[in-house]
This record gives structure tokens, C-alpha cells and sequence, in this order.
């Protein structure tokens, strides 16, 4: 962020402004200017939570994937052929090629988008004499067949196993965790609900905006005190509905600064001139640090003054969070 004191108030800019978000203070919702013009808002869609199974082709596996089908999840299997696996799991599942006793088959792609991984894979064992394609003499449960192990059991369920896990671990998020917008991998539904919110709306002159680099999101800009402004922010469009973290102690950051301070402002409230939980925290210069925000250390404020007797935070219903760069912190 750059420094700037003079220049002239942009009213096609505040335009823009206020039709993107449908609100501005002072005026209320101006929803329908949106709606005609062509500019609603686009909530992002919910991604589905899919569960990995490996193992999925053995006979419990087989079990397990009808199971989670017949209760509407998503089933992703870890298969060794594909053209085996389809013939006994059918095509509506998604399959994916791997072993676990070859790492570097264990890619990122098959953790993509898992909630939970269910591990059902073991060695396989089989008749002495051996068996048919579909190994129909292991599954008959009739008749009695000299058994052997096939497969090393260390390498399957000891070193297997372990590679499994690193591989999973490498990519899933840590349990517990919710992951509320990933800038490093920059979607157009993120674009859609994030825009600038500067002093504009307040008849200021800084200008600021949200790029999507390859890595995240890229937050630049002037903040200039003329026409009685002084700050820059980035926010989203209101949650509908809104995000309940009650479950949850407080907000993460991951970001990379550029020494100054800046305000995490979190609202639960959708009233878009109301009061803000603000968290101020330093940055580092080009390096990037991650910044914990508990919701018990939020400070209620409204237009930049503290509210001594504020209600606390609601971590139930968050309607919008919003960073900003200010010339001045609170009660100046």
C-alpha cells in the first residue's frame, strides 16, 4: 500500500461500489439496483464432501462404498486397475488408478476435496491353486480352499499404510479445521463475493482492489486522509446464510504484508452499517506469517469508535469479514 493526499472524489467509482455489494452506509440495501443490473450476487456453491475408500474392490470394501452410496455420499475409491474395479463397483463411482506400496501414485489429486478416508484395503489371499479373474472361489463360501497370502503383508498394511498417510496428510486440512476461503487456489467463486470497500462510500479518494494471483490473493493500493478519508479495505458480500463457528475458537490468517498494520473486521450482524469485531495485528515485510484471531479478543466497534458495553461476538451467525488498511485505529 502507497501513501496519496491529493486528488478528486471518483462518484463512478462509488457507483460501482454500491451496486456490487447492494448496500452502503447510511442508505440500506439497494438490492434491486443489482438485480437490475444485472450484478446478484452469486453465492459459491457447496462443494459435496466425498469420502476416499481404498480397498474398495475386496469384500469389505465392495460393503462399505454400497453402504455410503445407499446414504446419498460421494465415494471416491483408490483402485490398482481401473477396468477391474468397474466391473465389480459399477460406474457410479469415481475411480482413481494408485497403489499404496508405490508412493508416488499416491497424488494430491485423489485427496482432493475428501472429508474422510476409509482404509479397507489388506493382503489378498487366494486358493493355493488359484483362482478366476473375479475371484469367484475366495467369494463362493462354500466350498473349502487351501489358502495362501499373495501379497507381502509388510508392504501392504505396514509400509502401505504409512505411505497412505503421508500422502493424505500432505494435502487434508488438520481435523477440526474449516477452511472458509482458500486464496491459494483462486476460483471465480472467490472473485464473485470479494470486492474493495474503501472510503469512498464516506466521500474519501483511496482506491484499493483484489487481484487472484496463482498463489492467493493480491491486496494493493493508496490510502489518502483528503475529503475526511483514510482507509482501503477488501470484504465479501454477505453470507446467505450465515456461517455458524460456534464450533470454533477463532479465525485464522495466512499473509504476506508489507509492514504496516492492518484490522480484521468480522460482522455478525447483516446490517451493513453495524458493528464490526475488529482485530488489529502487525505484518512483516514480503514474509509470510499466520495470524490467530480468538474471538474472545475481538473489540465491538462502530465507525471506527469502541463500544465499551458492546454485546460480545456471536460466532453463530457471521454474516461478512473484511481486512483493512486505516490511517487511524480506533477512537481517533
Amino acid at each position: 500500500m502507497v501513501e496519496q493526499e491529493k486528488g478528486q472524489w471518483d462518484g463512478g467509482r462509488f457507483l460501482k461500489t454500491l451496486t456490487y455489494f447492494g448496500v452502503v452506509p447510511f442508505i440500506g440495501n439497494i438490492s434491486w439496483i443489482q438485480n437490475l443490473l444485472g450484478m446478484g450476487k452469486k453465492q459459491p456453491q457447496q462443494k459435496p464432501n466425498i469420502i476416499l475408500v481404498v480397498g474398495a474392490t475386496g469384500g469389505v470394501g465392495k460393503r462399505v462404498v454400497k453402504r455410503l452410496q445407499q446414504r446419498g455420499i460421494t465415494v471416491r475409491c483408490l483402485v490398482r486397475d481401473i477396468k477391474r474395479a468397474r466391473t465389480i463397483l459399477g460406474n457410479t463411482v469415481e475411480l482413481i488408478e494408485a497403489d499404496l506400496t508405490i508412493p508416488e501414485t499416491l497424488t494430491s489429486a485423489i485427496f482432493e476435496d475428501i472429508t474422510a478416508i476409509i482404509c479397507c484395503s489388506g493382503t489378498k489371499v487366494q486358493p493355493v491353486e488359484g483362482d478366476t479373474p473375479n475371484r469367484e472361489k475366495y467369494y463362493q463360501g462354500i466350498k473349502f480352499y487351501l489358502p495362501e497370502v499373495v501379497d507381502v503383508p509388510e508392504l501392504v498394511e505396514y509400509k502401505g499404510i504409512q505411505n497412505l498417510i503421508y500422502a493424505a496428510s500432505q494435502t487434508l486440512k488438520k481435523a477440526g479445521d474449516k477452511i472458509i476461503f482458500d486464496f491459494t487456489k483462486p476460483t471465480e467463486e472467490i472473485k464473485e463475493i470479494w470486492g474493495a470497500l474503501d472510503d469512498i462510500v464516506m466521500g474519501g479518494i483511496s482506491e484499493s482492489s483484489l487481484k487472484l494471483i496463482p498463489d492467493g490473493g493480491l491486496f494493493t493500493g493508496y490510502v489518502s486522509t483528503a475529503n475526511s478519508g483514510g482507509f482501503v479495505s477488501i470484504r465479501n458480500r454477505n453470507f446467505e446464510p450465515a456461517l455458524n463457528l460456534s464450533d470454533y475458537q477463532g479465525i485464522e490468517l495466512r499473509v504476506k504484508g508489507d509492514g504496516k498494520r492492518y484490522k480484521f473486521i468480522i460482522r455478525c450482524n447483516d446490517g451493513w452499517d453495524s458493528v464490526g469485531y475488529c482485530y488489529s495485528f502487525d505484518t512483516v515485510y514480503n514474509i509470510p506469517i499466520t495470524i490467530r484471531i480468538p474471538f474472545a479478543e475481538l473489540i465491538p466497534v462502530f465507525r471506527a469508535k469502541t463500544i465499551n458495553d458492546g454485546k460480545p461476538f456471536d460466532s453463530s451467525q457471521v454474516f461478512s469479514l473484511q481486512l483493512m488498511l486505516s490511517k487511524f485505529e480506533y477512537d481517533g
